[in-house]
């Protein structure tokens, strides 16, 4: 098979990358001039430089491909530029599309379990219909337009198969990563928002479930891939176990508010990502999607590591 990965430099999409080879599958990856290629060293990948909605460079990498595994996109919540996010997110997906259809490959998309909105805590599946008015942050949004683009295009004829992962962990994970090296070292005594729910889906059995997508899944099919939840603290005495430290102390719920509340205009005026901004603020209190994954699991054969198991590699591996 011959595979073209966007955001192929990235966290989970150089993981899909090297499940690929292991393989051996030929694979091409779509990257930035600017991006960084360390995570994809010593790795025989076909590089095709250009922006995610660069017309010639994807008609360039979508040649005698048999299938395309979009992960490209712009992640992140509180100060965000709005318009770059919309280009990555919705037209990148649009030009993505639209590429695909024009050399009949197949598409297997890397949505997320946000296109649910807050499910206020019940637990969810694939047949669920979206509740929640508006958006809880800009990147909700773009990922619910860029998953309607999808469905449009599988309903026209388009063989797409959309995953909707859970939160994303692994050793090189960009965004926990730096928070569990702290934890590690006992730095890190307060957190916020203990009881906020979060899912876990190891990265490279996200990268298993792309694969069996690809093989498996059937068109305009969305399939949520978690391992399960949990709430921060349990995640957190998960962890410490292995090494004797306790979960961190929760912050002041107050405070923490307080100071999402100061912080998001200064971070707007410098145009600086604070710790703390009233949308990230949001998702600790007042946002909670729990989801079910046994689709996944029945009708792809997909086999994921447990979250303790997930949780205590972590650990092992980070020490």
């Amino acid at each position: 098979m011959k595979a073209l990965v966007t955001g192929a430099s990235g966290f989970t999409g150089s993981h899909l990358v090297k499940a690929l080879k292991q393989r051996g599958d030929r694979v091409v990856g779509l990257v930035r001039k600017s991006s960084n290629l360390q995570r994809l060293a010593n790795c025989q990948v076909d590089l095709v430089y250009g922006e995610i909605n660069d017309r010639a460079a994807l008609a360039s990498a979508m040649v005698g491909i048999d299938v395309v595994f979009h992960l490209a996109a712009y992640v992140e919540l509180g100060i965000v530029n709005v318009a770059e996010m919309e280009r990555v997110n919705v037209e990148g997906t649009r030009a993505i599309v639209e590429a695909a259809q024009a050399v009949g490959a197949k598409l297997v998309y890397c949505s997320t379990i946000g296109i649910f909105g807050d499910t206020n805590g019940q637990t969810v599946d694939e047949t669920f219909i979206r509740q929640q008015q508006g958006f809880s942050s800009a990147y909700d949004r773009t990922k619910y337009e860029a998953q309607q683009l999808v469905d449009r295009a599988a309903a026209q004829g388009l063989n797409a198969i959309s995953i909707l992962p859970s939160g994303i962990f692994g050793t090189d994970d960009p965004h926990f990563g730096p928070v569990l090296q702290s934890f590690l070292k006992g730095r890190l005594k307060l957190w916020a928002g203990g009881q906020r729910v979060t899912g876990i889906v190891q990265v490279d059995d996200l990268a298993t479930a792309m694969l069996l997508a690809a093989e498996k899944g059937n068109s305009g099919e969305h399939y949520i891939i978690s391992a399960g939840d949990l709430t921060t603290r349990e995640m957190f005495e998960i962890l410490g176990q292995a090494v004797g430290i306790s979960a961190p102390a929760d912050a002041p719920e107050w405070l923490v508010r307080l100071s999402g509340k100061l912080l998001d205009p200064i971070g707007r005026l410098l145009s600086w990502q604070p710790p703390l901004s009233q949308e990230r603020v949001h998702y600790i209190y007042d946002r909670c999607v729990r989801v079910n994954a046994t689709k996944a699991r029945q009708q792809l054969g997909w086999q994921p590591r447990s979250i303790k198991q997930t949780l205590k590699e972590l650990v092992n591996t980070s020490l």
